[in-house]
C-alpha cells in the first residue's frame, strides 16, 4: 500500500514539475525569444560600404582611383502580375534617359532579387558616370519608386603603365563572396597584382547604422552607428616618371625591367612588356580583346617580372663563382681556356671558339669565359653549387608583394630524381654552371641577387612599406664579394668586357651580361649561326644585370629582352639610359 502511494506521489510530482517548467518557458524564455523576434522586426541594420582605397606612386601620382557616379535602385514587391505594368513603366522611364541599357535585362536583374521578404530597394544599375547622370538627376531623384545613390567605378588613369604590378579589380564570384563578406555588398574584389595582394587594406572595413523602422519600413530613430573605414589608401614605391621613361625606351620590345634600391629592396620601377590597359577588365573585356591578347606570341597577360621563367645564362656566373670561393677553390684559381672541354664523347665549348687563354676569377666574369666555370664546377660538384645558389635566392620566391610568384628552378641531383626519376649526369653540372640546362629564374630573382653582390646583404623586394624586411647577411666573406665586384666593373670598362662597347652612362656601372638560349645548340657545332640569322622566336634572350654607382652602390637595374640576342648589345644602352634618368630624377648623387 505504501509503495503504491509513493508511486502515485512521484507521478503527480513529475507532472507538476513538467507543468511548472512549461509555464516557465512560456512566461520567461519564450517571452525573451519573441521579444528578440519583435526587435528584429522593427530594428534594421543598414550596412555602410567603404570606398575602395586609391593606389598612388611615391610622389602621389594616382595609379588606381574611383570615378564618381550614381547607381539606380527600384522599389521592391513589383514582380507580381498585377504590378507588371508599373514595373515596366518604371524601367521605361530609366531607359528614356539612358538608352544604352536593355529593358529585359534590367527587369531580369530586378526579379532576381525581389521577394516578399526583401523590403529594400533593389539595385538594377551599378554605375552611371557623374557627367552623364547629373543633367537627369533632378528628374529621376523625385520619382518615389526610384532610389538614386552615389556610386564608384575603379579606374586606372595611367592605363598600360605598370599594369601587371598594379593589377585590377573584377566582379566578385560566388567563391569570392563566401570568403570575403565585403565583396558580397560592393560586388568587386582585387583580381591581380597589388589590387589583389592588398585587397583587405584597399577595400577597408564596413560600417553600419542600426535604425528603428515602422511597419512601412521607414526610419524612425537611429539606435547605433559606426562609420566605414576611410584610411584605405596605399602609397607604393614606384615612380611614375621613371616608369613612363622606361616604357618609352622599351617600346616595341618584349621582356622585363626591374629598378630596385640595392640597400633595402624598394622597387622604383617594374615593367613587364608588352603591357595592357587594366581598364578593359573593369568595363568588361570583349571576346575579341581576350583572344587577341591570349594568342599574342609575346604573352601580354604574363607578369614577366615574377612569372617569366628564363635560363639565366651568364648572369648566374657570379653566383657560381661565389660557390667556388666559399667551398674551398682558392682565389688564385686559374684555367687555360682553349675554347673546348672534352668530357666523354662530348665537347663543351666556350663562346669564344679560339679560347681565352689563362683565366682567373676576375677575367672569367669580365669576359664571361665558359671554360673557367666548366672546370671549376667539375672540381666542386653540383650539390655545393646548388646550395650556394639556393642561399642567393634561386629556386625560392623573393617574397615580393605580388600574387603567384614563381619559384624558378635551381637544379640538383635531388631535384632531378624527384621530378624525373632520373640520375644526374656530369654534363648537367657543366652546363648548369653557366646558367643553361634546367636552370630557370625570374628577372626579380636576378635583381635581388645583384643587390646582394653590390651590398653584401640580400633584401626582400617590395612595393609597399608593410612588406619591408631587414636585408639578410649570408655569411659569405666580403673578400670574395670584392673579387666578383671587380669582375663586374671590368664587364663595363675593361677593353674585353662583354658590355664595354655598350655602357655609356654618366654613372659608373658594374654589370654582367648574359645570353639565354631558347633553342638547344649542339656542342659539336664549331661555327654557330649568328643571332640575327635565326628566326625571331629562336633567338636567345638578352640579359644584363647591373648596379651603380660602383663605389657606392645605390640601385640595381636588371633587364631581359626576349629574343634580343647578346645581352650587352641589346640591353647595355637601355641600362645606361636608366641610370642617367635615375641621376636626373635625383635618386643617384655621385
Amino acid at each position: 500500500m505504501n509503495i503504491r502511494l509513493t508511486l502515485v506521489f512521484l507521478i503527480i510530482l513529475g507532472i507538476l514539475l513538467t507543468l511548472l517548467s512549461r509555464v516557465y518557458f512560456l512566461s520567461i524564455k519564450s517571452n525573451t525569444y519573441y521579444e528578440e523576434l519583435s526587435k528584429n522586426n522593427y530594428i534594421k541594420r543598414v550596412n555602410k560600404i567603404p570606398i575602395r582605397g586609391i593606389i598612388e606612386d611615391r610622389n602621389g601620382e594616382k595609379l588606381a582611383i574611383n570615378e564618381m557616379g550614381f547607381s539606380i535602385s527600384v522599389k521592391p514587391h513589383l514582380s507580381s502580375t498585377k504590378n507588371k505594368e508599373k514595373l515596366e513603366n518604371i524601367i521605361d522611364s530609366i531607359i528614356k534617359y539612358f538608352p544604352q541599357f536593355e529593358k529585359e535585362k534590367l527587369i531580369r536583374e530586378y526579379k532576381k532579387e525581389d521577394s516578399s521578404y526583401n523590403h529594400d530597394f533593389i539595385k538594377i544599375i551599378d554605375y552611371i558616370s557623374y557627367e552623364e547622370f547629373l543633367p537627369k538627376y533632378t528628374v529621376l531623384s523625385l520619382k518615389e519608386d526610384l532610389k538614386i545613390e552615389f556610386s564608384t567605378k575603379r579606374a586606372y588613369p595611367q592605363k598600360e603603365l605598370a599594369s601587371h604590378i598594379i593589377g585590377y579589380v573584377g566582379k566578385a564570384s560566388k567563391n569570392d563572396m563566401s570568403n570575403n563578406e565585403l565583396s558580397l555588398y560592393n560586388g568587386i574584389i582585387g583580381k591581380n597584382g597589388l589590387e589583389k595582394f592588398y585587397n583587405s587594406k584597399l577595400q577597408g572595413s564596413m560600417g553600419y547604422k542600426d535604425v528603428k523602422v515602422n511597419a512601412l519600413n521607414k526610419e524612425i530613430e537611429i539606435l547605433d552607428e559606426k562609420e566605414a573605414s576611410v584610411d584605405n589608401n596605399i602609397r607604393i614605391s614606384l615612380d611614375v616618371k621613371l616608369q613612363k621613361y622606361i616604357q618609352d625606351i622599351f617600346t616595341g620590345k618584349s621582356g622585363a625591367v626591374v629598378v630596385m634600391n640595392a640597400t633595402n629592396g624598394e622597387i622604383l620601377s617594374a615593367a613587364s612588356f608588352p603591357e595592357f590597359d587594366n581598364n578593359i577588365f573593369v568595363r568588361g573585356i570583349t571576346p575579341k580583346e581576350w583572344n587577341d591578347m591570349k594568342n599574342d606570341i609575346n604573352h601580354p597577360f604574363t607578369n614577366k617580372v615574377i612569372n617569366g621563367l628564363y635560363p639565366p645564362g651568364s648572369v648566374i656566373k657570379m653566383g657560381t663563382a661565389l660557390s667556388f670561393l666559399e667551398n674551398g677553390i682558392p682565389e688564385d684559381f686559374t684555367v687555360n681556356c682553349t675554347g673546348t672541354l672534352p668530357i666523354g664523347n662530348r665537347n663543351f665549348r666556350c663562346w669564344k671558339t679560339q679560347g681565352h687563354g689563362s683565366v682567373n676569377f676576375r677575367r672569367a666574369i669580365a669576359e664571361s669565359c665558359d671554360d673557367f666555370f666548366y672546370k671549376g664546377s667539375l672540381k666542386l660538384g653540383i650539390e655545393k653549387t646548388s646550395d650556394t645558389l639556393d642561399k642567393l635566392g634561386f629556386g625560392n620566391t623573393t617574397g615580393v608583394d605580388q600574387i603567384n610568384e614563381f619559384l624558378g628552378v635551381n637544379p640538383s641531383k635531388e631535384w632531378k630524381e624527384k621530378k624525373y626519376k632520373q640520375p644526374w649526369y656530369i654534363g648537367e653540372t657543366v652546363i648548369t654552371s653557366i646558367g643553361q640546362g634546367n636552370m630557370l629564374v625570374t628577372p626579380l630573382q636576378i635583381a635581388r641577387y645583384t643587390s646582394y653582390l653590390a651590398t653584401g646583404k640580400l633584401p626582400k623586394p617590395h612595393f609597399y612599406k608593410a612588406n619591408y624586411e631587414e636585408p639578410k647577411e649570408l655569411g659569405i666573406p666580403t673578400k670574395y664579394l670584392d673579387i666578383i665586384r671587380k669582375g663586374m666593373y671590368d664587364v663595363s670598362y675593361s677593353p674585353n668586357g662583354t658590355a664595354s662597347k655598350h655602357i655609356n652612362s654618366k654613372v659608373t656601372i658594374a654589370a654582367k651580361t648574359g645570353t639565354a638560349q631558347v633553342v638547344s645548340i649542339s656542342q659539336s657545332e664549331k661555327v654557330r649561326m649568328k643571332e640575327s640569322e635565326l628566326q625571331y622566336l629562336e633567338r636567345s634572350h638578352a640579359w644584363i644585370t647591373t648596379y651603380g654607382p660602383f663605389e657606392n652602390p645605390q640601385y640595381v637595374v636588371t633587364i631581359i629582352e626576349e629574343h634580343g640576342g647578346h645581352g650587352g648589345e641589346a640591353a647595355g644602352d637601355i641600362a645606361s639610359k636608366i641610370y642617367d634618368k635615375l641621376q636626373e630624377l635625383g635618386y643617384i648623387k655621385q
